[in-house]
């Protein structure tokens, strides 16, 4: 209790998020709560420093980056899609910036150039997975995108930004393709071809554990042991978990040992008892400051954690 109270006593983006996952506040307050993220706190802020054509910018960071990845915090806020200046960011960027994939570059430009609208995505999936998410989220789903995903599909059933070089899948890749399917999804309603594609998207995952090695059983990567916000196109078992749970998938008894990992993370004793740490963060291309520091008690990483467990608690 300790832990959620601290996450109540926190920004909007958090607590209204522990009040709907973690206690019994009513729809009401959770909703009311939710209002807040537009005026105060990280949401407001990303909202605050957008361009006038819809992007953000950090310093020499590539205008792409520094967008997609903002877009992936304010969606982590859960911030109200329907709300007016929430649409008008959204529709500025729609129309304001393009990819110019036509010759390979990895520049986003202005709209009067070259190549695909910005929710239309470039040609990398692992790029193109976070883009699906962002744009389904905020309204501007993609068919011709989700296509183009369930197409570049490997026969393991994950994804990989290096095929057709490579044949075999990468948890990054994968991870990040089946967000973006997810929100899909859930702004066309159903479509079984999306659907089953990420259900061998998941499958892929479970095999191996959510961390290891088919065919030996060994760790794939120690990073994907360590828990990072905002995670960009990198992938950790906690993201894993927490994307099961998002997507409302019943607990599988091949998640036990990443779900043992998460419960032995937690903070034993001291200040930052019953939290989880901050581990690893990729926030270079961000347009503002999270304000969480490697090391040290994470909110979002709590919020996660405790989200997880209560779900496989629950369900199992």
């Amino acid at each position: 209790m300790e832990a959620i109270d601290w996450l109540l006593d926190s920004d909007p983006a958090i607590r209204w998020q522990a009040m709907r996952d973690l206690t019994d506040a009513s729809p009401a307050a959770v909703a009311e709560e939710r209002e807040r993220v537009l005026r105060e706190g990280v949401g407001a802020e990303v909202l605050a420093s957008h361009e006038s054509d819809g992007s953000w910018r950090m310093g020499d960071a590539p205008v792409w980056l520094t967008t997609l990845f903002t877009l992936h915090l304010l969606r982590a806020t859960g911030v109200s899609r329907a709300e007016p200046v929430v649409e008008s960011a959204v529709a500025r960027l729609e129309v304001g910036l393009r990819w110019n994939d036509l010759d390979g570059c990895w520049e986003l430009r202005r709209a009067e150039t070259c190549g695909n609208t910005f929710f239309e995505g470039e040609v990398e999936p692992c790029i193109n997975g976070g883009a699906l998410a962002v744009g389904s989220y905020f309204g501007r789903p993609t068919e011709s995108l989700a296509r183009r995903l369930v197409g570049e599909q490997l026969e393991d059933g994950g994804w990989n930004c290096e095929a057709p070089k490579s044949t075999r899948s990468s948890f990054h890749t994968t991870i990040c393709v089946l967000e973006g399917l997810l929100e899909y999804e859930r702004a066309v309603g159903s479509a079984p071809d999306i659907a089953e594609a990420r259900r061998r998207g998941e499958e892929y995952l479970l095999e191996r554990g959510l961390f290891r090695r088919r065919a030996t059983g060994e760790i794939a990567n120690p990073e994907f042991l360590e828990f990072a916000f905002p995670p960009r196109y990198h992938y950790d078992v906690l993201r894993a978990l927490d994307y099961f749970r998002d997507a409302d998938i019943k607990p599988d008894a091949r998640m036990s040992d990443a779900v043992r990992l998460i419960e032995r993370r937690r903070q034993g004793d001291g200040q930052a008892e019953g939290r989880w740490l901050l581990d690893r963060t990729y926030d270079e291309a961000l347009a503002l400051p999270l304000g969480e520091r490697v090391g040290a008690p994470s909110r979002w990483n709590t919020l996660r954690a405790l989200r997880v467990l209560r779900w496989w608690g629950a369900s199992s």
